[in-house]
């Protein structure tokens, strides 16, 4: 086979096999060529290869169910035309049509191309992640705070003290002269997952995470009324 063919027609013959665009026909005729020559073996596997890698940085993501339409349109518009062989050519007289094949080879590419740059994964802006150390002034009372941007969770972890007897230890977010802004009543446990509102976000960094001592589920006013017992600033991890 590789005595009668070109190189490059080689190429795009096998690049259209891996891709999937022969017909039944073809592909049998393919493979059983494909079995008993090692120099075509190794073009599969550099064209298999090359195609995968093509993935490796897609984050996985379901398509909308116009794209499927759109790649089977492209792809298979003319599926009856190929396997009813109206040309009157069979497998090995299509080896020696370049043009075509590599026309089929672009037309392939330029499907992945569609759905890899075309339709990109929705992924958000980066946001930064924030820690914060929230301390008494003797230490009685120790809360590590750290933001998770992509989960948008704030976790707290105790590390020393308590809520005064039927109290709670609810966390405030204070952003220059504005108003303390709740973010939620720790847990009894050591650690608490607080969500944080998306537009409280940019008031993280540069803000002040402080501690306030409440009546049992938080202020019911929604503004600190109980003892500053720790308070750190947020700084970029």
């Amino acid at each position: 086979m590789t005595d009668d063919i070109e190189k490059e027609e080689e190429y795009a013959l096998t690049a259209e096999y891996v891709l999937g665009l022969l017909t039944d026909d073809e592909t049998s005729a393919y493979e059983e060529v494909l079995g008993v020559d090692p120099a075509l073996r190794e073009e599969y596997a550099f064209w298999a290869n090359r195609m995968v890698a093509l993935t490796d940085d897609i984050t996985p993501v379901t398509p909308p169910p116009h794209v499927l339409a759109r790649i089977k349109s492209t792809l298979f518009h003319d599926a009856a035309t190929k396997k009813g062989g109206s040309d009157g050519r069979n497998w090995l007289q299509r080896l020696g049509l370049v043009p075509a094949m590599a026309g089929g080879l672009l037309a392939a590419l330029a499907v992945l191309w569609l759905f890899n740059v075309a339709v990109p994964p929705a992924v958000g802006p980066a946001t930064p992640a924030y820690t914060a150390q929230i301390a008494a002034e003797d230490n009685s009372l120790v809360v590590l705070a750290s933001y998770d941007a992509a989960a948008q969770t704030l976790t707290l972890t105790r590390q020393t003290g308590a809520a005064p007897e039927g109290k709670s230890l609810e966390l405030w977010l204070i952003a220059g002269e504005n108003a303390p802004v709740s973010l939620g009543v720790l847990q009894e446990g050591a650690d608490t997952q607080l969500t944080v509102d998306a537009a409280l976000v940019p008031a993280l960094e540069g803000g002040t995470l402080a501690i306030t001592d409440e009546p049992l589920g938080g202020s019911p006013s929604g503004a600190p009324t109980g003892t500053v017992m720790a308070a750190g600033q947020v700084i970029q991890a």
